[in-house]
């Protein structure tokens, strides 16, 4: 089966690098679909933190070609500042592809991101600031500069002087800011264009190529389906799908090249930033969670609010990206509760409602309907074989794999590679311990 997704069926943060890293001696690339540097994955290398937040955690291994797909915009600061990291660590970047229509993400970006939000007052969305909101908004205006036109020095020359003149006088005349300076700008970009073109290629035929052969490719999602712009608690989303629905216009792939398409889903729930939460713990258990979870965000270092596991959401995820198979991370977190609960249903004035509301609006009435479970109250982070968690842990996920109509296939009881159970089988070896997935580390 040679496409694989491996995407967020919750609000983010899920653990996906681990999963993309349990996944990697299969896999010949590791394609990114979606979104920008406001996500990434933490990583130990060698008593060393490296954060990737747009290049592929496939990068980590020689024989994984990592391809940052057109539906990712780039920030060329950002992607050159991992691409130095890597190296640092002694770890290649040659077999990074970037596509040439991903668009790019501009200073202009980021100022008009954070000033758009300040002009909101009380009621900003939780940006990060990164200007992926406006580059994304670029793209659909069709005034963005692509990666394709680094390659090209005239044409980058001009049509980024046009922006940045254009974005300037958005700057000064709607929210009084500071203008950019042209032309330090467009010398900084020159500059990165030089760095970046040897990267930059037409990674849909590169993909096609792959699967054409029938060689493993493994399409890599950022955030999570409750950010997905069109699917998700709107207007507390990203300005990308994550969905299964964004790999195909994100990476060039077509529908039926998709053989398996992966939840990973927390064995509680998070969430980071503004917007509804039905099932948040804003007590001592979501403290305890969030202490033992160490639930801070990647991209951001902000707290992720936490709370019981939703799985009214979850079935959600499961139906519009047609879920095969769950991956179920940090089961750990809950050893430390005598009872667990779980969200079966909402309700709203009086009235349940088995499935998450359209409108969003309604969807913040919702309160949660809980079913109780017994917890199972000892350390299961050495566990390597289903069969050896506690019976109590066994039921909990067996009642979510019920509720969800699809199988759990692989079990997270910690961060190491090897804290890991593989349903269908026992986990695969730990590679020499060079690499260890902290995706909830602070910043």
């Amino acid at each position: 089966m040679p496409g694989i997704v491996l995407l967020g069926a919750q609000w983010g943060d899920e653990g996906k690098g681990k999963v993309t890293d349990l996944l990697a001696d299969d896999m010949h690339m590791v394609v990114r679909y979606q979104g920008g540097n406001n996500a990434g994955h933490t990583i130990i290398c060698e008593g060393r933190i490296l954060k990737l937040h747009l290049i592929p955690s496939g990068i980590l291994y020689p024989h994984i070609v990592s391809v940052v797909g057109n539906g990712v915009v780039v920030n060329p600061r950002v992607i050159l500042e991992e691409m130095e990291n890597l190296r640092s660590l002694g770890i290649s970047t040659d077999n990074l592809r970037i596509s040439c229509n991903a668009h790019l993400i501009l200073p202009c970006h980021e100022v008009l991101d954070g000033l758009s939000d300040d002009a909101r007052g009380g009621g900003g969305l939780g940006t990060t600031r990164r200007g992926i909101g406006p580059a994304y908004a670029d793209k659909a205006m069709r005034v963005g500069l692509r990666a394709e036109d680094l390659l090209e020095r005239g044409v980058l020359r001009e049509k980024a002087e046009s922006l940045f003149r254009e974005k300037n006088r958005v700057i000064v005349s709607i929210y009084g800011g500071e203008p950019l300076d042209v032309r330090r700008e467009l010398e900084r970009l020159e500059e990165q264009a030089e760095a970046l073109r040897p990267f930059i290629t037409d990674t849909s035929h590169l993909v096609r190529e792959a699967l054409s052969e029938g060689r493993n490719v493994l399409f890599e999602g950022a955030q999570g389906t409750l950010l997905d712009l069109d699917h998700g608690t709107y207007p507390y989303v990203t300005s990308s799908n994550p969905t299964a629905g964004g790999v195909c216009t994100g990476s060039g792939a077509g529908p039926r090249d998709l053989d398996e398409i992966i939840g990973v889903a927390k064995a509680y729930l998070t969430r980071v930033g503004e917007g509804p939460f039905p099932t948040e713990q804003d007590n001592e258990v979501g403290s305890a969670m969030q202490e033992k979870g160490r639930e801070f965000g990647t991209t951001t270092g902000r707290k992720r609010r936490c709370g019981w596991l939703d799985l009214v959401l979850l079935r959600y995820a499961v139906r519009v990206n047609t879920l095969t198979a769950l991956a179920v991370t940090k089961l750990d977190v809950l050893s430390q509760f005598d009872r667990l609960k779980i969200c079966v249903a909402y309700r709203r004035k009086g009235r349940p409602m088995k499935d998450r509301p359209a409108s969003s609006a309604a969807f913040r009435e919702c309160e949660p309907v809980y079913e109780e479970m017994p917890g199972w109250g000892c350390d299961i982070s050495g566990v390597t074989r289903l069969e050896e968690l506690p019976g109590e842990a066994r039921r909990y996920l067996e009642f979510i794999q019920d509720a969800a109509g699809v199988p759990v296939k692989i079990i997270s009881v910690g961060p190491d590679r090897s804290q890991t159970i593989m349903v269908d089988g026992e986990v695969r070896t730990p590679r020499q311990g060079r690499f260890l997935f902290q995706d909830d580390l602070p910043l």
